[in-house]
């Protein structure tokens, strides 16, 4: 569990920005530090206007570094457009997109919710822990020294959380845990309760709303994968959404990193799920440059990004966690690491943006769940995919609303609409 420093310079659209890598962050157990001194990475989000703003983010970003005891991360515009300035001022930090800070922060490792496991409500979205703790033994994975072996709440303890949120106003239930695949194993005889669980939600719980899925590890998901799509195809309340972390194409690889599962049994994941649903979005994790990872390692899971075409990637440069076996393993170097995170990042876009381009021309349900920049508000789609609608909020639209919407264009990781007609479907 990491504590983060965030700082935000800029426009609107940076401030968004940083609220949607808080949002993420705290979704996976981190939580903000009193100061750089005390956290784990820092985060500048940086501005580029003019060439004074340039040499306050550079001084900036040295400060940080000098305070920072672990990682800084750059995001922004001046990161985005001027990156080399900041390797050229001696600033040790990673330069990312915005959307893959939350990512390289996680370190491919599983989110860490609290202790009590409490359901928390921000705005039109609840973020609803169902579980603590994993049945994995990840080499490279810290988080399982905080959190042990599964501790699953009962189903009835679990509706009646995903009730209180509903009432209290989410429109969007976020189901989250170490791996939510395995929820139950520990009180259900070794049997996940997930597909019950998100039955009951469903039937029991009155009310316009979506369901989430969180991060669910394919060694958990492989057992259930037909109950489990089933009963995604069963209500329109779920997300067609599955985030099921692979983290490498190759079986040796996944052996060393003690993963729990195959390939093969990826892949079936994701044929069951391709047989049950006509339009999902699949999610998963690589992490690149694995200390064991050679090169035909790295172009197995290349390919398996070719085969399975997930709509949302994320990729993951290894770095050792204190105390874990991965740790002591001989690392690769950085320069190689980097060559094959470029290499594997490329091939996302392109998967990433054939599949949002595929959307133009479509229509889709759309809950509205957060500002975006000027009068426009962004949303998610039927399978949690991400719509951006310009000037919405001069249309009468509101966050927690739900709109018929035609996709008009993209920016290959985010689609662009806009409603079929002034009023709404729901309110």
């Amino acid at each position: 569990m990491a504590r983060y420093h965030i700082e935000t310079y800029g426009c609107t659209s940076n401030r968004g920005e940083t609220q949607q890598i808080e949002r993420a962050l705290r979704e996976g157990g981190h939580h903000p530090a009193e100061g750089p001194e005390q956290a784990d990475v820092a985060i500048l989000n940086t501005c580029t206007v003019v060439e004074k703003t340039e040499r306050n983010m550079l001084a900036r970003a040295e400060e940080l570094d000098e305070q920072t005891p672990a990682d800084l991360v750059i995001t922004g515009c001046m990161a985005l457009a001027q990156g080399e300035e900041f390797e050229d001022a001696g600033v040790d930090a990673e330069i990312l997109h915005w959307d893959e800070v939350p990512d390289h922060v996680l370190n491919g490792e599983c989110p860490t919710v609290t202790p009590d496991t409490d359901p928390v409500l921000t705005g039109v979205t609840g973020i609803l822990p169902i579980a603590r703790g994993c049945m994995s033994d990840c080499s490279y994975c810290i988080t399982k020294q905080a959190t042990g072996k599964i501790d699953s709440p009962t189903v009835d303890e679990n509706v009646r959380k995903g009730r209180a949120l509903v009432h209290g106003g989410a429109k969007e239930i976020r189901i989250t845990g170490q791996d939510t695949g395995v929820y139950g194993w520990d009180i259900n005889q070794g049997e996940s309760l997930l597909p019950e669980l998100l039955d009951r939600i469903c039937t029991e719980i009155e009310g316009d709303f979506r369901v989430r899925l969180g991060m669910a590890n394919p060694g958990g998901v492989h057992g259930i994968r037909e109950e489990l799509a089933a009963v995604f195809a069963a209500h329109e309340e779920i997300y067609n959404f599955l985030h099921a972390p692979v983290q490498s194409g190759s079986d040796d690889v996944l052996a060393d990193m003690r993963r729990q599962h195959q390939v093969a049994q990826y892949r079936e994941i994701v044929e069951a799920f391709d047989a049950h649903l006509d339009y999902w979005t699949l999610s998963t994790d690589f992490i690149v440059g694995f200390p064991t990872e050679g090169p035909e390692d790295h172009e197995a899971s290349m390919d398996l990004i070719r085969e399975t075409r997930p709509e949302k990637l994320n990729v993951t440069r290894f770095s050792k966690r204190p105390g874990t076996d991965a740790a002591k393993m001989k690392g690769l170097g950085g320069t190689l690491k980097k060559e094959r995170s470029k290499a594997m990042s490329e091939l996302k876009m392109d998967v990433v943006g054939e599949a949002y381009e595929a959307m133009v021309g479509t229509e889709h349900t759309v809950l509205l769940t957060e500002d975006g920049t000027d009068e426009s508000l962004v949303g998610y789609d039927e399978a949690h995919r991400q719509v951006a609608l310009p000037n919405a909020q001069l249309q009468g639209l509101e966050i927690g609303d739900f709109v018929d919407v035609e996709i008009t264009g993209h920016n290959t990781v985010y689609a662009m609409g806009a409603p079929k007609q002034p009023d709404l479907i729901e309110q």
